[in-house]
């Protein structure tokens, strides 16, 4: 019926404020989307529904390891469903045809590469073409969906978006940021995720210990590079205020870290909340040489190739 494909993110700077009264933290990070990407389709069903969710199921297949649910739980399940509510809001009762989201990942599983909002964002835009196409009805806009892409997650705003941006509040206040050149990432991940909030909460109890783990929330060091196109530069500018605590909680990450940096230098971070660590590398081969070297020492870790930027979320079908 309709197709759509959103991809993965890598944090290129994570900074990490402190706890805000809505329980999240304050951020400043910079999002640079990649090549590996998840494509997701609604295939209609049979039956119609007047009300309530018109998804009836859901299919995954996948080139990553890891378990995804295929439940309601599921955020891209929630998408569409929060598309479908907001048409029938803005348009009263509508009888929709039941439907199956088919999903194909392409993007670590819990690996902080944004995977699940990668999800929830093709899910938004294919259900948004899908409704405004079939009904005659005006589609929800770039501002229609960056709301309801916020109400789904953090980082389901700049997947829908994609490209490369600075992300203040949740991350999720946007500023595109202008990103000369193509970027070559060596991203190594492990067979055991990580949950983001217990990353969160273990940075949160490192600082109460120690003095120095401060926030790291200026990014201009990373515009200049990025404008600049220049692969020195950036590397200068990796960081992730989050890595203490990944490292805490997964030790053998370290591992992964000193293996990388032996084949590329200092060049590597902890993405995201982890598990997964990137390196960002002079050009694709070396990149490939980092992803099959470090798997070849660290048992229970995976070797990919990507470059970014990637563009946002985008019906391909």
């Amino acid at each position: 019926m309709v197709t759509a494909t959103a991809h993965g993110k890598i944090n290129i700077h994570l900074g990490v404020g402190p706890k805000r009264e809505d329980g999240y933290h304050e951020l400043a990070t910079v999002f640079q989307s990649i090549s590996a990407s998840d494509t997701l389709s609604l295939v209609r069903g049979e039956g119609t529904v007047s009300e309530g969710s018109p998804v009836v199921g859901m299919e995954v297949s996948q080139s990553v390891p890891g378990e995804v649910p295929t439940d309601s739980s599921n955020l891209a399940w929630r998408a569409v469903d929060a598309v479908v509510e907001h048409y029938r809001g803005e348009h009263g009762s509508i009888t929709l045809p039941q439907v199956t989201i088919s999903l194909f990942k392409g993007i670590p599983v819990a690996g902080g590469m944004a995977g699940g909002s990668a999800d929830a964002a093709a899910a938004l835009v294919a259900t948004d073409h899908w409704l405004a196409g079939e009904y005659g009805l005006d589609p929800l806009g770039k501002r229609g969906l960056h709301d309801l892409a916020a109400g789904l997650g953090a980082d389901v705003p700049f997947v829908l978006m994609g490209g490369t941006a600075l992300g203040r509040g949740r991350g999720d206040e946007l500023i595109p940021m202008m990103s000369r050149g193509t970027y070559h990432w060596a991203v190594i991940t492990s067979n055991e995720g990580l949950s983001t909030p217990s990353v969160f909460a273990k940075l949160d109890e490192l600082r109460e210990q120690r003095d120095d783990l401060e926030p790291h929330m200026w990014t201009e060091r990373v515009s200049e590079a990025l404008s600049s196109g220049n692969y020195g530069l950036l590397t200068a500018c990796l960081r992730n205020d989050l890595q203490p605590a990944a490292l805490s909680l997964r030790p053998e990450l370290r591992t992964v870290l000193q293996v990388g940096f032996s084949q590329a230098g200092n060049s590597g971070i902890v993405s995201g909340s982890g598990p997964t660590c990137v390196f960002l590398c002079p050009d694709e081969e070396w990149a490939r040489m980092i992803a099959a070297a470090v798997p070849a020492e660290v048992p229970g870790t995976s070797g990919m190739v990507v470059s970014g930027p990637a563009g946002g979320a985008a019906v391909v079908d």
